[in-house]
């Protein structure tokens, strides 16, 4: 989800320094929420800027380049592990969900013979 522009949020506080509507009012003309104007004025208050904090990243992929590789090898070694065994033979401790998303991402398709 993106930070919302620098105009709403200059608007926004224009709005609460004028001091004639309550904040929930104000929410409700601008489209957001009473917290986050509230956390806006205090983010102004503390650091004397309103402007949005930057994006902290995420979590790190389970499977790097170097992962993926041994992945791919040992789907090509054994085609019918399963995703944990996979996982296994890649050195990777990470969910199934994890593993599947790594095999997508490679167009690598798996269907096991019975």
């Amino acid at each position: 989800m993106k930070a919302y522009s620098m105009d709403l949020r200059e608007r926004a506080v224009a709005a609460c320094d004028e001091g004639v509507d309550t904040r929930a009012e104000i929410a409700e003309r601008f489209a957001v929420s009473e917290s986050w104007i509230r956390r806006l004025l205090q983010r102004r208050r503390d650091t004397g800027s309103i402007a949005p904090r930057p994006h902290r990243g995420g979590r790190a992929p389970a499977y790097d380049a170097a992962a993926a590789e041994r992945l791919a090898r040992a789907v090509a070694d054994d085609p019918d592990a399963t995703l944990e065994e996979l996982a296994a033979a890649a050195g990777v401790a990470c969910s199934t969900s994890a593993t599947d998303r790594a095999l997508r991402r490679q167009r690598i398709t798996r269907k096991k013979s019975r």
